[in-house]
């Protein structure tokens, strides 16, 4: 059983369909892939939205097939969709009007690093984990960690965020510059590798969260940071989740200058106990991580140490050694599957959804749905970058449970409509791409949509980049 959505654009006349086919087999040989497998793992399969697989897949390695693939699939009329690592949450890779997907995962080169200038330019396909493996040696490092090891094309399509986020920002922070395809298959060059400029419309700020409805990024320069002296790693508990918000709040407030500030709650640090063989105590905690030198970790660490006691936490421990900081960090990343461990079973499947809201709100928003939570009977463990307001559930249901899914369902939507009413968004950092389409005119008014729709129709006047996600029919 799987989420269907009803916003799918019309496929392609089955003519121009085999010409583009015909021609993509001529121009890529076997690095054109139609094989039922190799398509639906091109389909969205992380969430229940239901999986709708490409026509045929190409492998591409250079600009140069990006632009061929767009320019057979303009003169055709065939949509095409860019695939990273699929890691995205929301049913961006997902072919609802068929197509071609790009898979970018063979553009993995680091084209240079200019350490000086604390940047580097990079093919889309490069991950998140060989690109720091790539710098390490130079003492440098970037810094956006969404938990996955996804490409960097695909984190700034879907404008990525993470566990350094309140410090360090996210992908819209990060991206200098891009070169994209346009419809055409031509090159845009939006930007430079200046720090600031002040020249033109911002183009790299309209593809970075476009999810690849307005073009498909070939290139990125992106800011890099310097290795910190120290790294402290450190944990609390508390005996409400409200309580630990409260925390949260007053160290932002304070200016303590925290790189990750992550909330779990009860039910999650329960799970992450059981699977990453944790003795956490099972109420809810933070897990936070300073850096600096040496004597600015000791001072943010007692600093948040006094707020955590004086908000109802218990004591405060952190440490600076690395095994420790990894075995505590990597037991976050797993989170989605210590949830799915909780309820084994071929027909349980675990959907992961987020909001955000301004911090002073965040300490409502999360009790609330705890208290939904509750009254709905269901299971969602609670994560969240709360150091800027996002949190996250991942609700366990029985998809064959017609009642338990209707619920799921409600509880999703009043998430939703709270973080909303708190004027806060629908998505921090997951994205829309089909899932969330149905929010957004509650969130940015109808204008906002026909602006959207506008700038679509100027950049892909025949609607084949990604079609059928981030903006609902009219």
């Amino acid at each position: 059983m799987g989420t269907v959505i009803t916003n799918k654009p019309p496929r392609p006349e089955p003519k121009a369909l085999a010409s583009a086919l015909e021609q993509l087999a001529a121009r890529f040989g076997n690095r054109l892939i139609t094989s039922q497998a190799v398509r639906e793992q091109h389909g969205h399969t992380t969430t229940w939205i239901v999986n709708q697989p490409p026509d045929g897949v190409v492998m591409a390695q250079e600009t140069a097939d990006i632009q061929d693939v767009v320019r057979i699939c303009a003169k055709t009329g065939v949509p095409v969709i860019p695939f990273g690592t699929g890691t995205s949450l929301e049913g961006q890779v997902n072919a609802p009007a068929g197509g071609i997907s790009i898979d970018l995962r063979d553009m993995n080169k680091v084209l240079a690093v200019h350490a000086e200038d604390l940047d580097c330019v990079i093919q889309p396909g490069v991950t998140r984990k060989a690109l720091n493996k790539h710098l390490r040696d130079q003492g440098l490092f970037f810094p956006i960690d969404p938990g996955a090891d996804a490409s960097l094309g695909g984190m700034a399509s879907t404008r990525a965020s993470g566990t350094n986020a309140v410090r360090y920002g996210t992908m819209r922070d990060s991206v200098l510059a891009l070169k994209v395809v346009r419809g055409d298959g031509e090159i845009i060059t939006t930007g430079t590798r200046a720090k600031k400029s002040s020249a033109g419309y911002d183009l790299t700020h309209l593809f970075v969260g476009a999810e690849g409805t307005l073009g498909i990024i070939s290139e990125l320069t992106i800011r890099l940071r310097g290795i910190p002296d120290t790294i402290a790693a450190g944990a609390v508990s508390f005996a409400s989740v409200h309580g630990a918000c409260q925390a949260v709040i007053l160290a932002i407030q304070t200016g303590i200058p925290v790189a990750r500030i992550e909330l779990l709650n009860a039910a999650q640090v329960k799970a992450c106990n059981a699977y990453s063989k944790l003795t956490l105590p099972e109420t809810p905690l933070l897990l936070m991580e300073f850096h600096g030198s040496e004597i600015e970790v000791a001072e943010q660490s007692k600093a948040f140490g006094e707020i955590a006691k004086d908000c109802g936490g218990g004591d405060f421990s952190w440490t600076t050694k690395p095994e420790d900081r990894t075995k505590l960090w990597q037991a976050r990343h797993d989170a989605y599957w210590s949830v799915k461990a909780l309820r084994p079973g071929d027909s349980i499947g675990v959907v992961a959804t987020d909001v955000c809201v301004p911090i002073s709100r965040l300490a409502d928003c999360v009790s609330e749905t705890e208290e939904d939570l509750k009254r709905l009977n269901l299971l969602s463990p609670i994560v969240g970058h709360v150091g800027d307001g996002n949190f996250h559930c991942s609700l366990v249901c029985d998809t064959n449970d017609a009642d338990e899914m209707a619920r799921g369902e409600e509880f999703m939507h009043r998430l939703v409509e709270r973080a909303q009413a708190m004027d806060g968004t629908c998505t921090g950092e997951h994205g829309i791409g089909q899932g969330k389409q149905k929010y957004l005119k509650a969130e940015l008014g109808p204008e906002a949509l026909d602006a959207m729709r506008a700038l679509k129709k100027a950049l892909d006047p025949q609607n084949i980049f990604n079609p059928g996600k981030i903006v609902p029919e009219a």
